[in-house]
């Protein structure tokens, strides 16, 4: 009898410690436990360790992986601090939100970060006046805490890749020697892409439950603002795309084109189309991922969809705002949706990514190359692709969700104590078509569906309790999915 009293205690201690280790088992020491132990097990777990075993055991290396990758065009100097104590500093008191599409005064500042802020929702602004500007970015720069970090879309997908030693990665964007300084050695940046001034961002960041007067955000985010004249421009677009010849690369990353927003609407539709006669000079068997980011103009937006910018990319990285953005001004699905009630409708998503790839992407009968589209928002991920064009997507969006997972909470790892799960663990995936009911499974976190000739990964994202830095979230997402990804030789 002592015997076996001693054998139950043994195997509970057996398991305690099991479920204590977590997602650090690897996948092959799970496999060698009994099925009836791995079973006690996984019960046992908290969701969360069970996603991260899962996604362990799911993210794996693609057959055919990049080499090299040319990444431009929009770079920059973050300066990172909150926002709240930057408007103190700045003398600026509480008051009601206010959306503005260009920031032109301190006013202007105060209410559009009061806006977004209410709504727990990222955005950019421009500043238009650039004494106010300098004004504004030196206080930012001296405030105690105040931190200097790599941005711009284009440099943060690079310094986020480079950190592979296995790959070669290109920089064209304005850099200056600050930006130099930070970026990565394994990051080459062509002489003609060096500039003497950086250009500085600023981006306030809030944090989840924090006040100011009588907004409260109901999650963490930030604000970013500049007056960047250079990624305005676009100057280094051509650089960029003269420099690919010498490079080689296997995949390029673009980005940058928001930042034109700024520009008189004369300037930008003539920069946008020397863009478009740039970027149609890359080679058709180089894979193009386009990274989209916050925009307020809508005739913008609807020229980039419609005058042969998405055609002639192959890939396409944005967040439930930029989406929804991207619906109203193309007159999509769930177009009359004015703004998302917490977490977007997985259904809705759904029905705007099928929409941008069947009336967007590349069918028999139209000359796109856009077969795939990385949608990030923060409770989880969908990776959509046209069949045929993409492989290893299972491990692309998990390895994506993992890095949201870690980044924001600055762990080399996620520590499943630092997160938890914000997703729904049943979802419909359209609110347009007879949809599917998905039921969630922790053990299998990657869910996936079809329709009409186009595949849907779904992952849930573990979201960090306490975010240190939210800023270039959607920028690394994109890079980790990018990463794990596979496009087929056509």
């Amino acid at each position: 009898m002592w015997r076996r009293a001693l054998c139950v205690g043994l195997l509970a201690v057996a398991l305690g410690y099991l479920c204590l280790l977590g997602p650090q088992l690897p996948p092959s020491a799970l496999r060698l436990l009994p099925a009836s132990l791995l079973g006690g097990l996984r019960r046992a777990r908290s969701l969360e360790s069970r996603m991260v075993a899962a996604w362990q055991a799911a993210i794996v290396r693609p057959a055919r992986g990049w080499a090299r990758v040319a990444v431009g065009v929009n770079a920059c100097v973050d300066v990172v601090l909150s926002g709240v104590k930057l408007l103190e500093a700045l003398g600026l008191e509480p008051g009601d939100g206010k959306n503005h599409a260009v920031l032109t005064s301190r006013q202007d500042l105060k209410e559009a970060f009061a806006h977004f802020m209410e709504k727990g929702a990222a955005a950019e602004r421009f500043f238009s006046d650039a004494e106010s500007f300098h004004h504004i970015a030196r206080t930012a720069s001296e405030y105690p805490g105040a931190q200097l970090y790599v941005g711009g879309n284009a440099a943060l997908i690079g310094q986020k890749l480079a950190a592979n030693p296995d790959l070669k990665i290109l920089l064209c964007g304005p850099v200056g020697p600050k930006l130099h300084e930070l970026l990565d050695d394994n990051v080459v940046v062509p002489p003609e892409s060096m500039q003497e001034r950086d250009e500085f961002h600023l981006i306030l960041e809030y944090q989840a439950g924090e006040e100011w007067g009588q907004v409260k955000a109901p999650n963490a985010n930030r604000f970013i603002f500049s007056h960047d004249l250079s990624n305005g421009a676009l100057n280094m677009l051509e650089v960029f795309v003269s420099s690919l010849d010498e490079f080689q690369p296997d995949l390029v990353v673009l980005s940058g084109l928001h930042m034109m927003e700024g520009q008189s609407k004369e300037m930008r539709h003539r920069r946008l189309m020397e863009a478009v006669a740039s970027i149609s000079d890359i080679p058709t068997d180089i894979p193009i991922h386009l990274e989209l980011a916050s925009m307020t103009d809508q005739d913008f937006m609807s020229n980039i969809v419609h005058q042969q910018v998405f055609p002639l990319v192959n890939s396409i990285g944005l967040n439930e705002q930029e989406l929804l953005f991207l619906t109203q001004s193309a007159s999509g699905p769930h177009a009359s949706l004015a703004s998302w009630n917490g977490i977007p409708d997985v259904g809705v998503v759904s029905d705007i990514l099928f929409w941008v790839l069947k009336e967007h992407g590349k069918t028999a009968d139209r000359a796109s190359d856009l077969t795939r589209i990385h949608f990030h928002t923060l409770a989880y991920h969908i990776l959509a692709t046209v069949d045929g064009f993409w492989g290893n997507q299972v491990a692309a969006v998990a390895a994506g969700a993992r890095a949201a997972g870690a980044q924001a909470c600055a762990t080399e790892t996620i520590d499943t104590s630092k997160v938890f799960l914000k997703a729904p663990l049943e979802f419909v995936t359209s609110q347009i078509e007879a949809p599917s009911k998905i039921s969630l499974n922790p053990d299998e976190p990657v869910v996936h569906w079809h329709r009409e000739g186009i595949s849907f990964h779904f992952t849930p994202v573990l979201v960090c309790k306490d975010p240190v830095r939210t800023v270039g979230l959607g920028d690394a997402i994109s890079a980790e999915g990018l990463l794990y990804s596979e496009v087929y030789p056509q």
